[in-house]
């Protein structure tokens, strides 16, 4: 049996790592992002005939339902949608622009929540034919202990932790399971990219955990294989920290 995976945000980060994953693991890859030439990037850095680049903005319908589209001209069914698409914006709630909280809304849980509702049918048709049908949200550990300067970016992640309690209650008569995992600070472009720039105000990354160190991609995915196995078939509606303790305790710097 031959898996199908989608995966968003899969030109860089926790996206790609996933991408890589799975077709280490024999699966068909879709993978989705706005940034065209990241993706092709990817696709060159994989150098996989499994893997598919799709680009595409999730914030549009009907682009997305395109892509869709194409894809159920190849396949018929979506084993797993693993939704990794998301983007970090700076500043407190009293100075961010409407724009810049939109545009993490927009992408962040419109987008996610379009990504499932579209793949949903695909993913029903896996789950038909009694195969491994799953749906993993990307929240993070800032939903469930915000920081200074990402009131949007952590509202935001709360609202993907909701969207996967109440998508794993409508989805379960179809034997389909959801769940969103909560990463802490990680090794990521697009946090290390906010690290560097002045205008991060008095945002900071969570630093050191318990463990004494930030994630690395390959920790996430760890949890993602998990989620995506026979194990954790009962396993659905929650959200799981992949923080090293950073949630428990706070640990100063030196």
């Amino acid at each position: 049996m031959e898996c199908v995976g989608l995966v968003t945000g899969a030109a860089s980060g926790i996206g790609l790592k996933t991408a890589k994953r799975l077709l280490e693991k024999g699966w068909v890859v879709y993978g989705l992002d706005n940034d065209e030439n990241n993706l092709h990037q990817a696709e060159a850095e994989i150098g996989n005939t499994n893997f598919i680049p799709k680009s595409c903005d999730l914030r549009n319908e009907e682009a997305l339902v395109s892509v869709l589209n194409d894809i159920k001209i190849n396949q018929q069914k979506i084993n797993a949608l693993i939704a990794c698409a998301g983007v970090l914006k700076l500043g407190s709630l009293e100075e961010m622009s409407t724009e810049d909280f939109d545009l993490v809304f927009d992408i962040n849980v419109r987008g996610l929540w379009l990504s499932a509702k579209e793949t949903l049918p695909l993913l029903k048709t896996a789950a038909i034919s009694d195969e491994v049908s799953r749906i993993i949200l990307l929240s993070s550990v800032s939903a469930l202990r915000p920081k200074i300067d990402s009131g949007a970016y952590s509202a935001s992640k709360a609202a993907v932790s909701q969207l996967a309690r109440v998508l794993s209650v409508e989805c379960a008569k179809y034997g389909i399971t959801v769940n969103a995992i909560a990463p802490g600070t990680v090794n990521t472009p697009m946090v290390n990219k906010k690290n560097t720039s002045k205008s991060r105000g008095n945002w900071r990354p969570s630093g050191p955990s318990p463990l004494g160190r930030i994630a690395q991609p390959s920790d996430v995915v760890n949890v993602i294989e998990f989620l995506l196995s026979e194990e954790a078939a009962y396993v659905t509606g929650t959200t799981i920290p992949v923080d090293g303790g950073t949630q428990a305790a706070f640990i100063p710097p030196n």
